[in-house]
């Protein structure tokens, strides 16, 4: 039995060690098992949290391409709620350079561990052979976070960009990056590779940065990312993301959207955290539909070219018609 790029499955559960077809060890899930873990609740989301089972001749179409192609998805890599909305009309976020991350961020459920400099050399004609079967006119690329390539990546960011640029013109590309450890360099390298959107999430507000981060992430990196970004082309649209439902106040939210806004970022997006394993972070609150609502409508009063809000908005949800200015179509 095989995984989606073709690798037999590791028989390893939430939690645990197991070693990569190329050698190294990684968890899974990216957080190691505790016995203090508080137990997963289950059954207890509000109504406006639940989506419907991913199915249907278009998502098993897009699910075929991504598994032909050996490439790792957000989609599914991260649980994503909105994969069968997403996949269904036809379009995929593409996570870039296998699905192991250096970082072991608390909210997040991709394995972590030391790829020690692998890549695939492929991946940019996959990639862009996969765009081009898809047909898409806007595609988001995403990856794990690399800190262990002198670059953290950019290059293959790059070389990705410029694959799809040469087979579809006319297809927008948003990056959504890693940090790059601040590395201005490679922030550069990404925006001058041609994309239209240069995306990093800030993913919580100052006081909560650590825990739910990596230590080696940081709320001023990413601000300092996407600043060098807009600095060195003024034309790209800059976004981040934040999650709610952490233990936030409404008073650091909108610290955060002051300091984005102040960073140069044109779009943010906001949504509900969800707990992936019982190994991560629990949800201090569920959010509601009106709360999402009200901020919308402080960050556009901030001067944001739009803000997608909603509890189960996601950084790409959507990310194509963000500039539509009715918060990508959600009612």
């Amino acid at each position: 039995m095989a995984d989606f790029k073709g690798i037999p499955l590791v028989a390893a559960r939430s939690g645990e060690k197991y070693v990569t077809p190329q050698g190294f060890t990684a968890i899974r899930d990216g957080i190691k098992a505790a016995a203090a873990a508080e137990p997963l609740v289950v059954g207890r989301k509000p109504p406006w949290l639940r989506a419907p089972m991913p199915a249907g001749p278009r998502f098993d179409a897009v699910r075929a391409v991504v598994r032909e192609h050996r490439l790792a998805t957000v989609c599914e890599e991260a649980k994503c709620p909105n994969i069968g909305e997403c996949w269904n009309a036809g379009t995929a976020t593409i996570m870039l350079m296998g699905a192991v991350c250096t970082r072991a961020c608390r909210f997040c459920s991709v394995d972590t561990g030391n790829p020690r400099g692998w890549l695939d050399a492929e991946e940019p004609a996959n990639v862009a052979r996969t765009v081009e079967l898809m047909n898409l006119s806007y595609v988001v690329l995403t990856s794990v976070n690399r800190d262990d390539l002198p670059d953290g990546g950019a290059a293959h960011y790059a070389a990705c960009v410029a694959a799809i640029k040469a087979r579809r013109p006319a297809t927008a590309v948003e990056a959504l990056t890693p940090d790059f450890q601040g590395d201005v360099a490679a922030v550069q390298a990404v925006v001058d590779s041609g994309v239209e959107v240069f995306a990093q999430n800030i993913e919580t507000v100052r006081r909560l940065t650590h825990p739910v981060r990596d230590p080696r992430a940081g709320y001023e990196q990413t601000l300092a990312v996407l600043s060098a970004a807009k600095r060195r082309r003024a034309t790209v649209l800059t976004k981040s993301s934040l999650m709610l439902g952490l233990g936030e106040t409404a008073a650091e939210v909108g610290e955060c959207l002051r300091d984005l806004r102040t960073a140069g970022v044109d779009i943010v997006t906001l949504g509900q955290y969800l707990r992936p394993t019982a190994h991560h972070l629990p949800v201090v609150r569920f959010v509601t539909p009106e709360e999402f609502q009200g901020l919308r409508d402080e960050a556009l009063a901030l001067g944001f070219l739009e803000c997608v809000a909603g509890p189960m908005v996601r950084s790409s949800y959507r990310a194509e018609r963000a500039l539509e200015r009715n918060n990508a179509g959600l009612k």
